[in-house]
C-alpha cells in the first residue's frame, strides 16, 4: 500500500510576465496566498515573471551592429529598468550568496534592492514553496535567473540561464554552468529534486494583445506524471490560470523500471562533465 506521505498538491502558473517588479511581487504574493489557502505544496511561476520576458524584440537593432542615431536605446533601457537586483556577484557567489556570507554594503541590512527578501517573506508566511523566473540585474549584466523559495529555509538556490537563446542573447548574459546542479528539498516528508527548464518552440506563435505594444504567447503550461499522463493542462490560449494537481512521488519509484538509473550507466564507455559543476554520484 502506497504511503500517503508520498503524495504533494503542486501547482503551475500560467500568467503573462510583467515588466513593473513591484506589480509583478504584487500579483505574486496574491496568487500564493490563494494557493496557500488551498492547501498547495509548491508552484511555479514563468520564466522572468518578475521583469518581463521580452519576446520578438530587437531591442531596437534594425540591423546586426546598429548603433547611434540608427538604434532606438529605449527598448533595452525599459528591459534593464524592468530588472531586479539579488545582491548576487557577476561571477555567481553559489552557496556564499545563498548562505548569506557576502558583505554588506555599508549601512545596509541586506545585499541587493530587497526583491529576495520580499519573496522570502512571502514563502514564509504562506508556507509554500515557490519557483519563480527574475529578470536579475548584475554587474552591468542582464540574466533569465530563477530562484527556489523555502519557506522554511528561504532561498535555496539559484541558476542563470546558461545559453540565452535567439534574440535573448542581444540583452540576457551567459550563466555559470556551475549552477547546473538539480536543487534539492524535503517538503511534508518528500524528497524533491529540482531543475528548470524552458522551451520556445516554434509552436507557440505570437498574437496581438489587448495594447498593440503587447506580445504573448499561447502557453500551454501541464504537469506530467512519469508516466506520461496530464495531471494539469494543457492552458492553451489562455491567460492567468493556475493549474493544480495532487501528485504521488512513489510513482516514481513504481514507474523506475522504465527509467534510466546510475546504475545502468556504462562508466566504461561514456564519461559526463561539467565545468565547474560537481558530478556526485553520477
Amino acid at each position: 500500500m502506497v504511503s500517503t506521505l508520498q503524495k504533494l498538491k503542486i501547482a503551475t502558473a500560467q500568467v503573462h510576465t510583467l515588466d513593473n517588479p513591484e506589480r509583478a511581487l504584487q500579483v505574486l504574493e496574491t496568487k500564493v496566498r490563494k494557493l496557500s489557502s488551498e492547501h498547495v505544496d509548491l508552484v511555479l511561476f514563468p520564466e522572468v515573471f518578475i521583469g518581463g520576458f521580452p519576446r520578438l524584440s530587437t531591442f531596437g537593432n534594425s540591423s546586426i551592429g546598429s548603433f547611434g542615431e540608427e538604434k532606438d536605446y529605449s527598448p533595452y533601457m525599459n528591459h534593464w529598468q524592468a530588472s531586479v537586483d539579488l545582491g548576487d556577484t557577476p561571477r555567481g557567489a553559489g552557496q556564499k550568496w545563498i548562505h548569506r556570507e557576502l558583505p554588506l554594503p555599508a549601512n545596509r541590512p541586506y545585499r541587493g534592492d530587497g526583491t529576495r527578501e520580499r519573496l522570502e517573506k512571502i514563502a514564509a508566511a504562506t508556507g509554500v514553496f515557490i519557483i519563480v523566473g527574475i529578470l536579475e540585474r548584475c554587474g552591468g549584466t542582464l540574466y533569465s535567473s530563477i530562484v527556489y523559495i523555502c519557506p522554511r529555509l528561504g532561498i535555496i538556490g539559484k541558476r542563470r540561464k546558461v545559453m540565452p537563446t535567439g534574440l535573448e542573447r542581444v540583452a540576457w548574459g551567459q550563466g555559470s554552468p556551475s549552477t547546473l546542479e538539480a536543487v534539492s528539498t524535503v517538503i511534508r516528508g518528500v524528497k524533491l529534486r529540482m531543475a528548470g527548464k524552458a522551451n520556445d518552440l516554434p509552436k507557440w506563435i505570437t498574437e496581438s494583445a489587448e495594447r498593440g505594444d503587447q506580445i504573448v504567447s499561447r502557453g500551454g503550461s501541464v504537469i506530467v506524471s512519469p508516466n506520461g499522463s496530464l495531471l494539469g493542462g494543457p492552458g492553451w490560449d489562455q491567460d492567468d490560470e493556475i493549474f493544480i494537481a495532487e501528485v504521488d512521488f512513489a510513482d516514481c519509484e513504481q514507474l523506475g523500471d522504465d527509467w534510466v538509473r546510475p546504475s545502468r550507466a556504462r562508466r566504461d564507455a561514456f564519461e559526463f562533465m561539467v565545468d565547474g559543476l560537481e558530478m556526485r554520484n553520477a
